[in-house]
Formats: C-alpha cells, sequence, structure tokens
C-alpha cells in the first residue's frame, strides 16, 4: 500500500494488523485518481479541493488527495484499531497539517444536529461492503448541502452490490476493478 502520485509519490502506508478494514487497492485507487484527473465529465482539480473521507481507515484515499494538493482533507474513522494506524499515516506526512480526523460514527454525525462548516469538493464513502445504509448517508449530505456545485461523490462498492443508489443523486459513471466497483456521482439537476 503505498501513495502513487503528488508529493507523497512512493509513500508507504502503515496497515492495521486485523482482517476487518480493507484497505482501497493502488490500482483501483489510481483509476480512480486518473479518471479524476482525465474525465470531461469532472468538472474539479484536486488542488485546492476540500475532501471528505467518509469511512476512511488507514486514510489511503483522503492522504492521496493531500499529497496531490488537496487544501483540506476531513477524516471519518470511528474504528479504535484503525484511528491509530490512520492518525501514524497523517503524521508521517513532514509539513502538512491540512486535514482533520473525526472519530465519531458519520451515521450518527450526520443524524445529529451538527452544522457541516465546510462545502466539498470531493466526497468519498468507503464504507464496509456489508453496510447497507448508504443511502441513507447521501441524503444527509444532500440534505445539510455538504457538496458544492460541481462536486462529486465517489461511492466504492463490491461489484456484486445490489444497492440501489438513491435517485436524489446522478451517477455518471460506473467502473468495475476485480472486486470492487466504483460510482461516480454528482447532484445532476436536482
Amino acid at each position: 500500500m503505498r501513495i502513487i502520485g503528488g508529493n507523497y509519490k512512493g509513500k508507504k502506508l502503515f496497515l492495521p494488523n486485523d482482517r476487518k478494514t480493507r484497505p482501497l487497492k493502488d490500482l483501483v485507487k489510481e483509476s480512480i485518481f486518473n479518471l479524476i484527473q482525465h474525465s470531461n465529465k469532472i468538472n474539479l482539480k484536486i488542488e485546492n479541493s476540500i475532501v471528505l473521507d467518509l469511512f476512511a481507515g488507514i486514510g489511503s484515499f483522503g492522504i492521496e488527495c493531500l499529497s496531490r494538493g488537496a487544501k483540506k482533507v476531513v477524516f471519518f474513522e470511528n474504528y479504535l484499531e484503525v484511528i491509530d494506524v490512520l492518525k501514524k499515516n497523517l503524521k508521517s506526512l513532514k509539513k502538512n497539517e491540512n486535514y482533520e480526523v473525526c472519530s465519531s460514527d458519520c451515521f450518527d454525525f450526520f443524524e445529529s444536529k451538527n452544522q457541516i462548516t465546510s462545502k466539498f469538493d470531493i466526497i468519498f464513502l468507503d464504507p464496509p461492503y456489508r453496510e447497507i445504509k448508504i443511502n441513507k448517508i447521501l441524503e444527509k449530505i444532500i440534505e445539510k448541502k455538504c457538496l458544492n456545485k460541481n462536486g462529486i461523490i465517489v461511492i466504492h462498492r463490491h461489484k456484486k452490490d445490489p444497492l440501489v443508489i438513491t435517485n436524489k443523486i446522478k451517477v455518471f459513471e460506473e467502473r468495475n476493478y476485480g472486486i470492487s466497483k466504483i460510482l461516480f456521482c454528482d447532484l445532476g439537476t436536482f
């Protein structure tokens, strides 16, 4: 597991000792960033973007964004055994403190009356494959107006996941890589 582009290219990331965490594979991550950078369907740059990494795990996606010049990344992770690994990975980034770690459950956070103070350019959802409440989070993201007008939501699921994404967002691209299914979404005309 490594950083594939930007200022920290080639840097190895620390991994957890248990098998409950499913870090984003390098091939999948590279494909996501290639699409973000080169697709004519996406009208944003990673540089100076504000990113929300939900179910962050070891931080692979958000750290890749920081490496590529993101202005700020907010990581949400509540699995205690992984939070320490996430923080260790972030501390290893010399001269970069453009991040915030929230160690609370993102479902609880979005259900609460907490206000989201930032609007995000990229929101990445990488919940456990068995998680079925994805639409609940997506609808809260819309309700709380967390996504910038040209922002995108990237969702990582198992390719056989039967989940139907809420019709309140538009899936404009779907890609399969091995067992992974990546959905690229925006607010469309909603």
